[in-house]
This record gives structure tokens, sequence and C-alpha cells, in this order.
């Protein structure tokens, strides 16, 4: 089997190119490197330097390499920024989408693995965990780009009898699998929080009066390694002869608030943080923790590491990135 990583040259992308690899199967990265780096990506992977907005070449490399499956990661990922750039939004996430199962047809490929996001679930009513079922309610273009792509698989697979897809809802992705692999455009609590430790600039807590037990907003933190390891299931199913489109939530379903986090960054650091608390941001619930159950039962997936090794391995590989190293 040969898999084709779009975006296999970003901070995810270059996580599953291995966990893929790690299970004996071929694969080829398609990455135009505006966002993602050559350095990420094993030496001995095959590369097409690419957009995958790019018909022609999108169609051809999935022809010249006998790709079998495709794991889409390709896009634009900053909810801020896409309230700035919502047309780039719009062109790369939901546009590269389309021109790659139009490809796919081409091609004659059938299996699909799309990266999605928990911010098609925007801002809902509640204080609990959220499911594939509830009802998707977006609050920036990003996500809205995200639930659009997720129509137009859907529709792709609805319509074309070959092609089987598998969904996946990433929550709050952290950590690193080895030196230089963190996330170096990252906007999530995590990594900012580090970044502060390193800079010694105090961080800001937007919101100290939600209705949780410290006051701050909880969320659902997942190692990148568990989410590449779920793109390794799902590929795995769909090889098996999983027909259709099926939609999973990829994180732990467990939440810890950013007080919390910044305790434990201390006790990962050694570095007592002193933070600002500033006012609530539009649109941030209080509490957005992932339903599990259904990847759990169907693909038997669970994440294996927790806070700890996300904030420990993020730490490490900010200190290998420092000093130039990337892990093979």
């Amino acid at each position: 089997m040969t898999w084709l990583v779009t975006g296999g040259g970003g901070y995810i992308g270059s996580h599953v190119v291995r966990a893929l690899r790690a299970t004996g199967r071929s694969v080829v990265v398609l990455d135009d490197f505006s966002t993602g780096r050559r350095a990420a990506i094993p030496d001995d992977v095959v590369t097409v330097a690419a957009s995958v907005t790019d018909f022609a070449a999108v169609t051809a490399a999935l022809r010249d390499h006998e790709i079998t499956g495709v794991a889409h990661l390709a896009g634009r990922k900053s909810a801020v920024d896409s309230v700035t750039h919502p047309l780039e939004y719009y062109e790369q996430n939901t546009g590269g989408t389309r021109t790659l199962l139009a490809a796919m047809g081409a091609a004659g490929v059938e299996h699909l693995v799309f990266s999605s996001s928990a911010a098609i679930y925007g801002s809902q009513v509640g204080n609990g965990s959220v499911c594939e079922q509830t009802p998707p309610r977006p609050i920036n273009p990003y996500g809205r780009s995200k639930l659009a792509c997720e129509w137009i698989v859907a529709d792709a697979a609805a319509a074309c009898g070959a092609l089987s897809s598998t969904v996946l809802r990433y929550f709050n992705v952290a950590g690193a699998g080895g030196p230089g692999l963190g996330d170096r455009n990252a906007t999530g609590l995590i990594p900012n929080v580090l970044q502060a430790i390193s800079t010694g600039r105090p961080p800001v807590v937007f919101g100290a009066d939600y209705p949780t037990p410290d006051g701050s907003c909880v969320r659902d933190f997942v190692h990148v390694l568990d989410v590449a390891n779920a793109h390794v299931s799902a590929a795995e199913r769909l090889e098996c002869g999983q027909m259709g489109n099926s939609v999973y939530n990829v994180g732990t379903g467990r939440g810890y608030s950013v007080l919390e986090i910044l305790d434990a960054a201390h006790a990962v650091t050694g570095e007592r943080l002193q933070y600002e608390v500033g006012d609530r941001r539009p649109g941030d619930p209080p509490r957005v923790i992932a339903d599990i159950a259904r990847i759990g039962r169907e693909l038997g997936w669970h994440a294996r590491l927790g806070l700890a090794d996300m904030l420990c391995s993020e730490w490490e590989a900010r200190d290998a990135g420092r000093r130039g190293r990337t892990s093979a």
C-alpha cells in the first residue's frame, strides 16, 4: 500500500508520515511548503513540491506513484488568521479538498483520510462533551471551511460508490514526536505557554470567571503521536473494506483548564509563570471535550499519552529546534 500525505511537511503531517511508514506502508508527500518544512520530512521519502489546488500536479502524483490512499492534511489552520484572510482559507482548504477529490477520481484512488477539526463545533451551548452527532456551529472562516470540506467529502463518497472516506476531527493537538518536530506555526495554548517561558513574557489568560472549577476555560488536549496513530487506524479500516463516509472525534475525553496547563508547565520546566488575566474572547465556550466513544468502538483507537508527555516532548523539541536538530 502506498499513501500520499498532503501537507506532509507540516506539524501533524510529518508525524503522520512517520506513523504510516512505521507500519510498513510506502509514503509519498505532496506539499507546497508555504508553511511546511522539507527538513521535517525524512530524507528517503519521495516528495512532490506542489499545491493541493493544482489538479494536474495532484493527478500526476497519484498516477506516477501508484497511490492507493490519501491522508489529506494540507491546508491553513489558524482561526484568528482566517478572520482576516477568509478567501485564502476557502481557496486552500475547501477548494483544495475539492481539487484533490477530483484528482482521486481521475486517478482511480478510492481511500481518503481527511483532516478536520473540532472548530466545526464552534461555541456550543452547554458544559459537556461533544459527539459526532452534535450539530456543527463554526464561528470563524477556518471552522466553516473545514465543515464545507466535510460536506464535499460526504457528498463525493455518496455519489461515487468506489470512494471510501474517514473524517478525523482533531481537538487541541500538542506535543512532538522528536527533536525539531514541534509546531513552529503554533497558535495553541501549550506552545504559547512554553514560548512565554522561553521569553519571560507573561501569558494572558482570557477570562477567569467561567463556570469551571478554577474559572478558566477547559479544553481537550491530545498528543500529536496519538493523532498520527489515529490516521493509521483509519487507513487500516479503509484498506480492510470500509465503505462510505465515517466521522470520528480525536481527543482524550479529558479536559484541562488553562490554569492547570500553567501549573503542569511549571512542573515540567521548573519555571513559575506570572500570568495576566484578560477579558473573555468572543465565542470561547467554557468547556469543550471530545466524546471519543465512537472511535474507540469502531477503530479501536485510544489516546495513550497524557498532558505531561505533551509538555515534555514539546519543550524538548523546542530546545532541539534551537540547536537545529530534526528527528529522522
